[in-house]
């Protein structure tokens, strides 16, 4: 279990309310580099086929003025194919994508799209791109993303979340356990371990606890929480609880 775990910001939701308004007012760029100040690893930011809130502006700038890897969210399609080899940020993370959603609805199913992502994981991979593939907590999608040639999975965590924030502690027990054996099995075959999606202060300590997750990639709560208490202050908090966990479960296991 490693002892550091990594935090990923996503700065998506900085370009939703800029593009509210029109203009360039909040600069995902600036806010970008505040959350590095504030001690995030590296910056997240999902460029849509609608380009709904990210632009393809700010992915260029985002490329060339932070000094932290830049993982860049996206669907498995040629535009986006084209887009990444373009501009080779650190990581790619391929995502489901539906035109009518508010936000990712759940991972993408790689055992029944495998033919069709192994190319596209294979151009990433030659070059040079780590590719990371967002899926539900299931052995199944696992075994898959190892078979597709992925480096890492990110494991959906918006079904826990939201058990959570309903109260259903079967449910959310329940969901839990799927994301130790997933991130177990994960871990058994060469994977790297993330989890994003729907993290808040009060379910960030169970995925850090994780032994095998080694990063968590935290967006819209982050933003939303910064209109209350300031980006920094937000930033620095989930930083807090995440070393806090972790430490916490690393003095278990030595105990």
């Amino acid at each position: 279990m490693p002892e550091y775990l990594r935090l990923g910001v996503n700065i998506d939701h900085v370009a939703t309310i800029r593009n509210a308004r029109g203009g360039r007012h909040p600069d995902p760029v600036r806010a970008a580099r505040l959350a590095v100040a504030a001690g995030a690893d590296g910056i997240t930011a999902h460029l849509r086929e609608d380009r709904r809130h990210i632009s393809d502006e700010d992915i260029v700038r985002l490329t060339r003025d932070i000094d932290v890897p830049l993982n860049l969210e996206c669907a498995p399609t040629p535009e986006m194919l084209d887009i990444a080899l373009r501009h080779r940020p650190h990581a790619v993370c391929l995502v489901p994508e539906k035109r009518e959603e508010k936000t990712t609805e759940g991972g993408l199913d790689v055992a029944a799209q495998g033919n069709q992502l192994s190319p596209f994981v294979r151009q990433l991979n030659e070059a040079g791109i780590r590719v990371s593939l967002f899926i539900n907590p299931d052995l199944r999608q696992v075994e898959a993303a190892k078979q597709v040639g992925a480096a890492v999975i990110e494991l959906h965590a918006g079904s826990y979340c939201e058990a959570v924030i309903a109260g259903d502690h079967a449910a959310a027990a329940a969901e839990l356990a799927l994301h130790y054996d997933a991130a177990l099995a994960a871990a058994g075959c060469g994977l790297e371990v993330h989890a994003g999606h729907g993290i808040s202060f009060d379910t960030v300590a169970e995925f850090a606890a994780v032994p095998q997750v080694v990063e968590l990639n935290i967006g819209h709560f982050l933003i939303g929480e910064a209109i209350f208490s300031g980006l920094d202050s937000a930033i620095r908090r989930m930083r807090g609880l995440m070393d806090q966990a972790r430490a916490e479960r690393l003095g278990a296991r030595g105990a």
